[in-house]
C-alpha cells in the first residue's frame, strides 16, 4: 500500500509541475533534445557503442553454443545469422551529415 501511495503522490506531483511549466517549457526540452542526438559526436558515440554490443554479442553466442552445443535451438542460430548478415550489408549515416 505505501508503494501505491508513494506512486501516487509522484505522479500527482509531475503533473503539477508538468502543468506549471507549460507548453513553451515542452518545446524548449523537446528542441534541445533534437539538436543533442542531432550532434555528430553523440551520433558516432551511439553508432561506436552499437556497434562495440554487436561484437559483444557475437562473442557471447559463440561463447554459448561452444559450451551448450547443439541444445541452441535453430530458431535463435537462425536469428543471430539474419542479424548479422543485415548489419553487415547495411550502410548507414551515422555521423556523415555536413551540418
Amino acid at each position: 500500500m505505501r508503494y501505491k501511495l508513494t506512486f501516487v503522490i509522484g505522479l500527482a506531483l509531475g503533473y503539477v509541475i508538468g502543468t506549471r511549466a507549460g507548453r513553451e517549457r515542452y518545446e524548449q526540452l523537446k528542441k534541445s533534445a533534437r539538436q543533442f542526438s542531432q550532434n555528430p559526436a553523440v551520433r558516432n558515440a551511439a553508432e561506436s557503442a552499437a556497434q562495440s554490443s554487436r561484437e559483444v554479442a557475437g562473442k557471447a553466442f559463440h561463447a554459448v553454443s561452444d559450451k551448450v552445443g547443439d541444445r541452441v535451438p535453430d530458431s535463435v542460430a537462425e536469428r543471430v545469422r539474419s542479424l548479422r548478415e543485415r548489419t553487415a550489408n547495411a550502410e548507414d549515416d551515422w555521423g556523415t551529415s555536413n551540418t
